[in-house]
């Protein structure tokens, strides 16, 4: 049976799961550059050996490495959706994706939110699925993700979701 739903966020329009090994080493080559939103995903559930340093890029000479107490604090148990994001930018979903993709392989890229993936020692196997969708209602599809995650996670957002 197909799950039409995973940690209370709808399914409906999203792509079939992609992995992040994969979009690195396609350099993200058959995603929209529609507008849309993305859900990052980890098959299991259990609590990872957090990495102590990020795997993430320097931006601007900044380290993107967390507290550990940051890490391990913002860490759902049960829940497989570890972030959402949204693509509005020019170059849609397509670019967003490698930017986030790009920060996480060490590249010096500003895809500061979601930071906290890249303190996941099984980055590649994170899942991305995607959904496009107007401009103008990414924001709100966004935010409407996160809420379903909140309804099913005690109020707490994604893993990686610092804001919203």
């Amino acid at each position: 049976m197909v799950s039409t739903s995973i940690d209370g966020i709808s399914l409906y329009g999203f792509s079939e799961p992609v992995t992040v090994g994969k979009l690195w080493e396609t350099r993200c080559l058959a995603v929209p550059r529609d507008f849309g939103i993305y859900l990052i995903i980890r098959r299991t559930t259990s609590a990872p050996a957090f990495l102590s340093a990020s795997t993430a890029g320097r931006f601007k000479k900044k380290d993107s490495s967390c507290p550990p107490e940051i890490v391990r604090e913002n860490w759902i148990s049960g829940a497989h959706v570890v972030y959402v994001g949204k693509a509005t930018g020019q170059k849609g979903l397509r670019r967003r994706l490698y930017d986030l993709v790009a920060f996480g392989y060490g590249e010096p890229v500003g895809h500061w939110g979601g930071r906290l993936l890249w303190h996941l020692p099984d980055r590649e196997n994170l899942l991305v699925r995607w959904r496009t969708c107007p401009v103008d209602d990414a924001d709100d599809a966004e935010t409407a993700a996160i809420a379903s995650f909140k309804s099913k996670h005690e109020g707490r957002r994604p893993y990686a979701n610092l804001r919203k």
